[in-house]
This record gives C-alpha cells, structure tokens and sequence, in this order.
C-alpha cells in the first residue's frame, strides 16, 4: 500500500498513517495531548514520540489539562527520572504552562481551527518537494498562542500540528490516504 514519504515500515508508524495522522480533530482533549506531544517532539523525530506516547499518558494524568496545570515542581522532577518519556526539563514545564494557557482559551478548537477558516484545507502535493514546513497560517497560529502565554509552539511545531490535527491534508497525491481525506 502507498503512503506518505515519511511513513516507515515501522508498524507503529504504519498505523499512525493510516489511521490518525491527518484525520480532522474537534475533541478538545485530543488536540491538547497532540499540540504537547508536538512540543515534546522538537529535535526529534516523530517515532520517538509515538513510542513514548502511551507512557506520557500515563505520566501526566492522560493529558488533563485541569491536573496538569497544577502539577507541582516536585512532580516534574519525578517525571525527569523516568525513562519513559524525553526527559526534558523545559519541556515538561512547557506542558504544565501550556494546560495552564490551555485554561485560558474560551473556545481552544474554534480558535485553534481559525487558522485554516475553520474546515481543513486540503493541498494536493504530487511528492515531498511540494510539502511545505512552515506556512503563514502556521506562523499565524504560533504568534497568537505564544502571545497566549504557550511555549514550544514554533512555526515548524504548529505545522506539524495542523497536519496531525487534520487542519490541512498534507498526503501526497500518491498515498492511499489521499484519495481517502481529499
């Protein structure tokens, strides 16, 4: 079967593909754990994290935003220890600042669906060439959250944010998921 470029022969990647990565999210839980999960994966590659990923949901309280935003200090150096996850001091701080952020918004999928006029955009990309990492709508979307009080939340994160979301289609032409979303 024909997938995106990126897409590995790893089955855990395999399914991600095929089943979550570009698929339209509007549940407001999903899109908090997937922007922190961004976050987690700057400088690394995105299989890390989906290795990880199951155990960060264990860690921090299946990304409650009410809980994490009290996190204490003391459980965010328990969490340094632990293998299981990137242990990452500014990033594990990012994720407590960013539910407290997170709280702040009115309506977080609204806004955050703002960015793309609110229905995801579909590109029609014949090969990796054409796939963009950044884009103004990107850019966009990381002024306004960092002017909300967000970290780690570049341009190149909320692109990869916005295509994980299903805020554009980003499946290349020749991907059996094309025909699917498109």
């Amino acid at each position: 079967m024909p997938r995106c470029f990126w897409c590995t022969d790893d089955p855990l990647y395999t399914a991600y593909h095929d089943q979550e990565w570009g698929v339209p999210l509007r549940d407001p839980q999903q899109l908090f754990e997937l922007l922190l999960l961004e976050g987690f994966q700057a400088g690394l590659s995105w299989i890390t994290v989906l290795k990880k990923r199951q155990r960060y949901r264990e860690v921090l309280f299946d990304f409650d935003v009410q809980r994490l935003a009290q996190m204490s200090d003391t459980e965010i150096e328990e969490r340094l220890l632990d293998p299981g996850i990137i242990r990452n001091r500014l990033k594990l701080n990012a994720a407590r600042q960013n539910a407290q952020a997170w709280q702040q918004l009115e309506d977080p999928v609204t806004w955050l669906w703002s960015f793309v006029g609110g229905a995801p955009k579909i590109n029609h990309f014949k090969d990796r060439s054409q796939v963009p990492a950044v884009t103004a709508e990107a850019e966009a979307m990381s002024k306004a959250l960092k002017k909300a009080g967000f970290t780690f939340v570049g341009p190149t994160i909320c692109y990869a944010y916005m295509q994980a979301a299903g805020m554009v289609m980003d499946h290349t032409t020749d991907c059996v998921r094309y025909a699917e979303l498109s």
